[in-house]
């Protein structure tokens, strides 16, 4: 079977124009032939690029108001031509056909246009896309020779093997952006599915009188939590925000069910932040999470927080993996995961090495977190639903009640912990210094308990830090415990009968403490 591929003609017809022009211009100076239609080849056009229009590379105009312009047998044809078949190249040379190598197509926001509130029902149907899956399914079904892209993404991935090989791209590569259609392509066709058997979901004051919520794509697992228990994992029919379920990932074994749950808590904590940011998560709890000025440096002061507990665990990063990073994440022992938006090719190359790190990319993340999402959490007979813990606050909003108010840098501190704490399971308490944690106590009976957990991981970096809790003290000892081991200021939600004592305690000791007026319980 043939490795390499080279990329002679591409077909480029995107609804999301994202990169698209960057893309093309890199793929035209590298003599890649570009073909587009509509838009794309508007777009394309107005940057000073040299594209040829579908009609005019079929010899058929687009028709029907644009509806048929891709469902010809030439596009068809040189798309699923076997290069190693010699009765369909012969096909192909007779019928003045030429093979295409490459389709960047992404298909028409069929969802997006459900989700507004003033589409109609001749909207919804105009945006289920056709020639678009038609593509895009063709060429992942002849990926042995045809490079097909559908995620923005992977443009980046897509140019850096390029330019590595001269234009070639690897099987590898190819058989993991056909993964990509598939999932893509289940998850489309159910959306569309869901919307024929339930129509548009009513406009209803609070939670909606009954839920349909439906998955599909099935991914069978080694097994459940444990290696007795049977397990799967399902995509959620018409999620449009940032998921694993969207995710490629690039090596290592496949994920286990206890990897998803990490992840997954993994991911929620990336969305929350702007700047450089990593995390480091086991048990779906943060050992460690710090920002900094580059990736490395945020993954670097993680890493810090609390290396023990990090062996065996999963790495969140919200930028792209560069090599600077790649070097620190390469020498940390056992990493489980790495969660990123991108990878430099470099960068993927390094952290391959390690056959059973397992690299997972999601552009998403660079999106941040949607509002007003609904999270469902299963028991017994029923469902819990929830809108997302998503309450934002800012520094007007917190209320100065000891004596001493906080620093700026205290406050810069405290900001950070809570946002940290929000992720990690209650009873929380999270010390932090200089945008990095350096102690995270959790999942403890007693609020007290986790600050002696904190503390303890802290060490002597507890003094001059700050320490974040996601609920209130209802006595003086859990303030008490970060004052004594060197907290310098405390932000909680306040609201405990023993309020009184709580700010005593910390008035005692110099400290400053604020109350946000919310709490962060996360069970």
């Amino acid at each position: 079977m043939e490795e390499m591929i080279k990329i002679k003609k591409a077909l480029i017809s995107v609804s999301d124009k994202a990169g698209v022009v960057e893309l093309a211009i890199k793929l035209e100076a590298m003599g890649v032939e570009l073909i587009s239609t509509g838009g794309t080849l508007k777009v394309l056009k107005e940057a000073g690029l040299q594209v040829i229009s579908v009609s005019t590379f079929t010899g058929a105009p687009e028709i029907m108001g644009g509806r048929v312009k891709t469902l010809h047998p030439k596009i068809h044809a040189g798309i699923l031509c076997r290069r190693d078949n010699d009765q369909d190249m012969d096909q192909l040379v007779q019928s003045d056909y030429r093979p295409i190598d490459l389709v960047v197509t992404n298909l028409y926001p069929f969802e997006q246009t459900v989700a507004r509130d003033d589409s109609t029902d001749d909207d919804i149907i105009e945006n289920i896309d056709i020639g678009g899956p038609s593509m895009i399914r063709a060429a992942a079904k002849n990926h042995r020779f045809v490079t097909v892209v559908v995620d923005p993404s992977d443009y980046s991935t897509l140019i850096s093997q390029m330019e590595a090989n001269g234009g070639e791209t690897t099987l590898e590569l190819r058989r993991h952006c056909a993964a990509r259609v598939f999932q893509l392509s289940a998850q489309y066709e159910a959306a569309i599915a869901g919307y024929f058997a339930h129509g548009k979901p009513e406009i209803e004051e609070g939670f909606p009188s009954q839920l349909k919520p439906t998955f599909s794509g099935r991914i069978d697992l080694r097994y459940g939590e444990n290696p007795h228990q049977q397990a799967a994992v399902y995509a959620q029919d018409g999620f449009a925000g940032p998921s694993l379920m969207k995710a490629r990932q690039f090596s290592g074994k496949e994920l286990s069910f206890n990897n998803y749950g990490d992840l997954d808590a993994t991911l929620e904590m990336v969305l929350d932040f702007s700047e450089p940011f990593a995390c480091v998560v086991k048990h779906a709890n943060p050992c460690g999470a710090a920002v900094g000025a580059t990736l490395a440096q945020a993954y670097q002061r993680a890493y810090e927080s609390d290396p023990l507990s990090a062996f065996g665990s999963i790495i969140g990063l919200n930028r792209n993996v560069d090599m600077e990073c790649a070097r620190l994440l390469h020498d940390t022992p056992f990493v489980e995961c790495i969660l990123a938006p991108s990878f430099d090719e470099e960068a993927f190359k390094l952290l391959k090495k390690k056959k059973a790190r397992r690299l997972l990319a999601l552009s998403d993340i660079l999106t941040g977190r949607p509002m007003d999402e609904v999270y469902f959490r299963y028991i017994r007979g029923g469902t819990l639903v929830q809108t997302a813990d998503d309450r934002l606050i800012d520094t007007s909003e917190l209320k100065v009640v000891t004596k001493r108010a906080p620093t700026d840098e205290e406050l810069e501190a405290l900001m950070f912990g809570w946002k940290i704490v929000k992720h990690t399971r209650s009873n929380a308490i999270v010390l932090a210094k200089d945008g990095a944690t350096v102690g995270v106590g959790m999942g403890q009976t007693s609020r007290v308990d986790s600050g002696f957990m904190a503390v303890k991981r802290a060490g002597e970096r507890a003094k001059g830090a700050v320490m974040a809790s996601d609920a209130f003290f209802p006595m003086a000892d859990g303030v008490e415990v970060a004052t004594d081991a060197g907290v310098t200021a405390i932000i909680q939600p306040g609201g405990s009968k023993g309020d009184e004592q709580a700010i005593e305690a910390a008035d005692k000791a110099g400290a400053a403490m604020v109350f946000t007026g919310v709490r962060h319980f996360r069970h």
